[in-house]
């Protein structure tokens, strides 16, 4: 190996590791990355959130040539299903944006190094196949997460996946059963439930999006009934059978009761992530643990001086937005810098059709806080551009402090509102007040017209409805 000092060591090049590198390699550090797997990009750009998107803008356009154009005058037929197709697009996808960071690495002159680390001592790194390397100023744990195993019900990634065995499966499933409502679970049982999959969903809580604002949890719940999801809430699964033509579940109440059995012709378990931490060497060099997750302060550095963590390994939500808003702060701290995250203010987003979209405190947190709080409601069936695309189901919902009026929370529901939840983040970064989203300009017409509309309805004079 032609190199073996660095600066600073990043394992795992995945949204938070390689987002670090990058900005550690901008700011004047000689960084390597250690990745174990064969590309770049971790779980979400190979096997997560790139090639989800990929299928469900696939299925998306599917379903309206198949079922949604009638509505505009546009006549179809012989609409037909090319599943090889449809997963080489996702192919593609995948590959131009691990491709991608390739590029960057060599761009910022980050090596990249192939193998699994190993901590040895708070400066080294063992790398399989590459030998010891050294980090004088930082070792960076950004390993990710894995999928977290159902109890009693084993993953063979053919009749019983994970998420990933979801987004290759060979063939339409006559019947697919999601075990956990969740955003993966609802996202690829939108894929296979467009592409003509009858999808029952199996949620141990009492309703979906469990950790959503309830409103937005019920309207969603409602419209992916509409679509064709069947629900079975506050019911958990306590075995499976795999035969030769599917999978027999068992499933019960989860207050308790009486046992049934769901046939299905595939399975995705889909109850959650916990962090990946195996073969790191932690225990060794004394890096401390909480409940699984790397434990760090508030500049992510763990009990271990010169052994930092971020993402999905760190305590938070399991995002690549927030693991790379951690990777950039904590490369600029070890500059020098004053970089941090605001974690009260990551948005979440279910990319499903519609889209949910949510950041800052729900109702259930505010009232269990005792915060006194206004609340302004505006429908996509009243906003002209939403009535122009034939897409009204929905709402955007804004949260104001009742004193003061400073935005406290935004949950959406409804046409691309992930590209919409972005301007509300900002205002709340800003302290901005509902009153200051009312009086700025949107254009018209526009989706976002509802942001305004619904920040007017907080002092009860939208206009539109």
């Amino acid at each position: 190996m032609a190199e073996s000092t660095f600066d600073v060591v990043v394992i795992g090049g995945g949204p938070g590791g390689y987002v670090c590198a990058i900005r550690a390699a901008q700011l004047g550090f000689k960084v390597a990355c250690v990745e174990k797997r064969g590309t770049l990009g971790g779980t979400c750009l190979n096997v997560g959130c790139i090639p989800s998107k990929a299928l469900l803008a696939a299925s998306e356009k599917f379903e309206e040539a198949a079922h949604g154009l009638a509505k505009f005058g546009i006549k179809v037929g012989g609409v037909e299903l090319d599943l090889p197709g449809m997963q080489a697009h996702k192919d593609k996808v995948v590959k131009d944006n691990v491709t991608g960071i390739e590029f960057l690495f060599k761009k910022n002159k980050i090596a990249w190094l192939k193998g699994a680390g190993k901590i040895t001592a708070a400066n080294t790194v063992e790398v399989e196949g590459v030998g010891a390397i050294t980090a004088s100023k930082a070792i960076v744990i950004a390993t990710g997460s894995d999928v977290t195993p159902l109890p009693g019900i084993a993953i063979d990634e053919k009749r019983v996946v994970s998420s990933t065995g979801a987004l290759s499966l060979p063939e339409v499933p006559k019947h697919l059963v999601v075990i956990g409502g969740g955003v993966i679970g609802l996202e690829l049982g939108s894929v296979w439930g467009r592409l003509g999959a009858k999808v029952t969903v199996v949620e141990y809580l009492d309703r979906v999006l469990p950790s959503m604002d309830g409103e937005l949890s019920k309207q969603a719940q409602r419209i992916f009934a509409k679509q064709g999801m069947d629900f079975k809430l506050g019911t958990k699964v306590t075995g499976a059978s795999v035969t030769e033509t599917g999978v027999s579940l068992t499933v019960e109440p989860a207050a308790g009761g009486a046992a049934q059995t769901v046939e299905a012709d595939a399975v995705l378990v889909a109850i959650g992530r916990r962090p990946y931490t195996e073969g790191l060497g932690l225990e060794a060099v004394g890096v401390e643990l909480d409940r699984g997750r790397v434990k760090i302060d508030g500049h992510f550095q763990t009990n271990v001086p010169g052994i930092y963590a971020i993402g999905d390994v760190v305590e938070g939500p399991m995002l690549a937005h927030k693991a790379e808003e951690e990777g950039v702060a904590l490369a600029e701290q070890l500059a020098g810098q004053k970089s941090h995250v605001n974690h009260d203010l990551v948005p979440g987003v279910v990319y499903t059709w519609p889209e949910v979209a949510a950041v800052g405190k729900t109702e259930e947190q505010l009232k269990a806080a005792g915060v006194a709080y206004k609340a302004g409601k505006f429908p996509f069936t009243a906003n002209g551009r939403a009535r122009a695309g034939g897409n009204t189901d929905g709402f955007v919902k804004i949260l104001s402090d009742a004193a003061t009026d400073q935005v406290l929370g935004v949950h959406m529901i409804g046409p691309n509102v992930s590209e919409m939840i972005g301007e509300l983040v900002l205002a709340m970064e800003f302290s901005a007040s509902a009153e200051d989203v009312a009086r700025t300009c949107h254009a018209h017409p526009t989706l976002s017209e509802a942001v305004k509309e619904a920040a007017l309805a907080v002092d009860g004079r939208p206009l539109h409805i």
